[in-house]
């Protein structure tokens, strides 16, 4: 059955390689130096389900600093109100415990605890958009208010869920961390109520300065009709992991690839040919692109604005699958040469619009089968583009070869049995980027990677018909990725002389003779 959807050409959709049955990983779930495996993989091995693997706190710069550590201190006052340590933990379970006994919590509950083990910051942090929130939807404060004790009843279960330490994937290694569905709903609710220790301030100096926020603050302040959707989304989250009948029970995993220069082609000299395409004005990525390797057009802070005002595609597909959100907790900053792939994370919701029209639109049912690993069989590729402040500036090899380089970190499967690629416009919008050129240099990326593309263009009718008669001219000359690459090099030379915008379609389509 084919399936297509609205104004579309070239190949059909289910020409492409999807997740199929048959794909199944071989190999048992072990843990290794470059895998760190949160749960028991030899009691998952032998049918006993997905439990904690048993460990011990570690208070390291390498790791993630649990709020549950012992390590974790606070100042309190004392008697004759003279400064003593706390226990951390010790604090946040008494503010936790306290919500978790409630029939029902308000967001001025939320506040008070929040604010009593992130003293420092009294004065400093808003829950303006979380109170306004709770008023402004219609029987919103009836469910909030019963929501609110089984959120915190779930982050008081942190010391039980995640007993081994977390190590964070830094930068320059490659490496993979797979946790399961029930370890990630209760990091996400110690981040909602903010308990991790040490990533609260930003900056150079910080000692995370190089990973993203994780603790919920900025979405609690600073109201608007956008954190309003996303509140919706996040909180219709944690309304089905707190349900004992709608709790999810797999695992996913969180995979960093560093690609070295040596393992990067010879893009002048590339001898590989187009692959399939197929190209659709109408659908996206997340839901027509189901079963193909999607991808996040990412910032390289993963996530980027999710947990502040950022509302386009990567903060959108963060809030349908909110396991996404806890990749901020131990995914450093992405290099130019590195990429993100999330396998097995589950979507919750549907929506409607696009940044400022964004409107969540009620519960999605996820009815994806699961691999062997038992991880939903959906990868989604967080790669970062370049951000230019001139859109001219684009138009460099130097840019260009980048943009390629990141492109086929993340196209580059290890197995080839991993699916085709849905995409579309990664790195236009807010990122200046040229959508012609973009979508030009995914197409060789993905040649030399041996992988086909399903590109949606988001309602842009003029870039699908222009896409595809450029792939057919392409693909019916035999032009080779290094034939194209130095057809760019003539391109960028003319773009940045002195004159008027050259359509990069049109140039190629002119071309052919130089090719």
């Amino acid at each position: 059955m084919k399936r297509e959807h609205g104004s579309s050409s070239g190949c059909p959709l289910d020409e492409l390689k999807h997740f199929s049955p048959g794909d199944d990983q071989r190999e048992r779930l072990t843990f290794s130096r470059t895998h760190a495996v949160l749960v028991d993989a030899a009691l998952f091995n032998s049918g006993g389900g997905l439990l904690p693997q048993p460990g011990k706190d570690v208070w390291l710069s390498s790791c993630v600093k649990m709020p549950s550590s012992p390590s974790s201190r606070m100042l309190t006052s004392g008697l004759m109100k003279q400064a003593s340590q706390t226990k951390r933990w010790e604090v946040i379970s008494k503010k936790l415990s306290a919500l978790a006994k409630k029939t029902a919590a308000s967001a001025e509950d939320v506040e008070d605890a929040i604010m009593k083990y992130n003293p420092k910051y009294k004065g400093q942090w808003s829950f303006d958009a979380l109170c306004s929130f709770v008023k402004a939807v219609p029987d919103t404060e009836s469910f909030f208010s019963k929501l609110l004790p089984k959120m915190a009843a779930l982050a008081l279960k942190l010391p039980e869920f995640v007993k081994k330490a977390v190590p964070l994937l830094k930068r320059g290694s490659s490496a993979s961390i797979s946790l399961s569905q029930a370890q990630i709903s209760c990091l996400l609710a110690n981040a909602f109520f903010c308990t991790f220790p040490h990533r609260n301030a930003t900056g150079g100096s910080t000692e995370f300065s190089q990973l993203p926020s994780i603790n919920f603050t900025r979405l609690f302040g600073q109201w608007s009709l956008q954190k309003k959707e996303k509140l919706k989304a996040v909180l219709h989250y944690f309304h089905v992991v707190t349900d004992e009948h709608t709790k999810p029970s797999g695992l996913v995993t969180f995979e960093r690839r560093c690609f070295k220069d040596s393992e990067m082609p010879d893009w002048k000299r590339c001898e590989e040919k187009m692959n399939k395409l197929h190209v659709s004005s109408h659908g996206t990525i997340e839901s027509e692109g189901t079963g193909l390797l999607q991808v996040d057009f990412a910032s390289s802070w993963v996530g980027g604005g999710v947990l502040g005002s950022g509302l386009v595609q990567e903060e959108i597909l963060f809030l349908l699958h909110p396991e996404l959100i806890v990749s901020r907790l131990f995914t450093e900053k992405l290099g130019d040469n590195e990429c993100l792939i999330i396998t097995g994370s589950q979507r919750f919701s549907r929506y409607s619009g696009f940044a400022d029209s964004f409107q969540w639109a009620g519960p999605h049912q996820d009815n994806l089968r699961r691999d062997q690993w038992s991880r939903l069989k959906r990868k989604i590729l967080a790669i970062d583009a370049l951000h230019y402040k001139h859109e001219r500036d684009q138009y460099s090899m130097k840019h260009v070869s980048r943009e390629l380089n990141k492109a086929y970190c993340g196209f580059k499967g290890r197995d080839p049995n991993e699916p085709d690629i849905a995409t579309g416009q990664w790195g236009c919008g807010a990122f200046n980027g040229d959508a012609q050129l973009k979508a030009v240099i995914q197409l060789m990326a993905a040649a030399a990677a041996h992988r086909g593309v399903a590109f949606f263009t988001f309602r842009g009718e003029e870039l699908q018909r222009g896409l595809q008669q450029t792939h057919r001219l392409l693909a019916a000359e035999g032009t080779t990725v290094g034939k194209l690459f130095l057809l760019l090099e003539d391109y960028c030379a003319v773009q940045r002389a002195s004159g008027p915008h050259v359509d990069l379609f049109h140039f190629i389509s002119t071309s052919r003779s130089q090719l």
